[in-house]
């Protein structure tokens, strides 16, 4: 009888995974459940439907400083499997990843379906059989010598088979699949998130953006820093370096209730002293010039007539009126502004959390349980996260490519 692997979801994790097996172990059986009707659906509406499918990237010893949660556990698999590995195996397939300026890859087609299309004619190709509609109810495993399984669907099916792959992202059913096997799930909570901040004059500027600014997050106790791009949005702040806080101060974050003091340097290539000596040159050489209409710093004019307002200068105001009092005011606006955050909104499409299957009951050589023989994980179901650019779905493939090549039956 052919041995018969079975990977539970059907997302990134669960097709690259069920792929790898199929190409390491030719003489098994490959099927993949998938609950829903769409297999891949995350795939398709990531990077605003572009897919960003790894990141520029190529040192494991630099990359795992993308992951909040699972970084060392990741260092030794990104030896194995990384972001070069990602790019020479779509290119095998015939799919050519592009860089972005800021590192991120995607398709040249700038089409997720590029991607999804991929996944899905090569796991056909290899005969990989694809359940939609597969919810699982429960996992049992049958006896501790040859570590076969009974899995049963909601249909009342029930599937036996020898390997199973867990890749159900951050789906409940798959944590409780994982406890009753034994194992220990940290508390999921959300990562990647916005900022929502409650001023109705900041949030007027959505849409204006700033290039590289220097975020620091003070949340109960905690302190922690991001340099990047950022920009206002209808509710709060966005961008780049938001969203990489969010990721490293999740926890946190959760245990605060999405309270916290956000503090932002605008001009963080400019030290403070400099940023007074400029607004007094200005001051001395435009006189005359309303404040509100003469920028002597590069920042978008709506966004630098909003910092002036908070410093309780009118767009009237001339330069030759400022008081050196509201002068070091606006220095400490622009190098030092403190804004509260009182509540999280969502990153587009795209969900990730942080939390998941205990990365000590797992062995990263092989994703193998080290509670449950049999059992592997791969994807969001284990407690790892990275930062938005194509981390997470690089910590997708690599832990797929692994379970794959080792899920072989004896």
């Amino acid at each position: 009888m052919q041995p018969l692997i079975v990977v539970i979801g059907g997302g990134a994790a669960g097709f690259f995974g069920a792929i790898a097996a199929a190409q390491a172990h030719p003489y098994t059986q490959v099927i993949i459940l998938e609950a829903s009707h769409q297999p891949l659906a995350k795939v398709r509406v990531s990077g605003g439907g572009r897919c960003n499918v790894t990141h520029a990237c190529f040192e494991p010893a630099a990359l795992v400083q993308n992951y909040p949660r699972g970084g060392k556990a990741l260092r030794g698999a990104f030896t194995r499997f990384q972001s070069r590995d990602t790019v020479n195996w779509f290119a095998a397939q015939g799919v050519k990843l592009k860089t972005e300026a800021d590192g991120r890859m995607f398709p040249v087609t700038d089409d997720s379906a590029t991607i999804v299309d991929c996944l899905m004619e090569k796991a056909i190709a290899l005969g990989i059989e694809i359940y939609q509609g597969a919810a699982v109810v429960s996992v049992k495993k049958l006896d501790s010598v040859t570590s076969r399984f009974e899995i049963q669907l909601k249909s009342g099916e029930i599937i036996t088979c020898d390997r199973i792959l867990l890749a159900t992202g951050s789906n409940k059913v798959g944590h409780h699949i994982a406890e009753t096997l034994g194992h220990h799930i940290e508390s999921p909570v959300p990562s990647l998130f916005t900022f929502n901040i409650l001023d109705q004059e900041l949030r007027a500027l959505a849409g204006v953006s700033a290039d590289t600014v220097r975020l620091r997050l003070s949340v109960g106790s905690h302190k922690l820093e991001q340099t990047g791009s950022l920009l206002i949005t209808h509710w709060g702040l966005s961008g780049p370096a938001v969203l990489k806080l969010s990721a490293w101060g999740a926890r946190m974050l959760y245990d605060e209730k999405y309270h916290a003091t956000l503090t932002i340097n605008w001009l963080p290539q400019s030290n403070p002293e400099d940023i007074r000596q400029k607004l007094l040159t200005v001051k001395t050489e435009w006189a005359k010039r309303a404040i509100a209409l003469h920028c002597p710093v590069e920042l978008p004019r709506r966004l630098w007539q909003y910092l002036v307002s908070r410093v309780n200068l009118s767009s009237e105001d001339r330069w030759s009126g400022v008081s050196h009092k509201s002068l070091n005011q606006l220095v400490q606006e622009l190098t030092q502004g403190q804004y509260l955050i009182q509540g999280k909104g969502v990153f587009k499409e795209e969900f990730v959390t942080c939390g998941g299957v205990s990365l000590k009951e797992v062995d990263f050589k092989t994703m193998e349980s080290r509670l449950c023989r049999g059992i592997y994980f791969a994807g969001e179901i284990l407690d790892i996260d990275g930062i938005t650019g194509g981390f997470n779905f690089q910590s997708a493939w690599t832990t797929a490519w692994l379970a794959g090549q080792a899920m072989g039956v004896v």
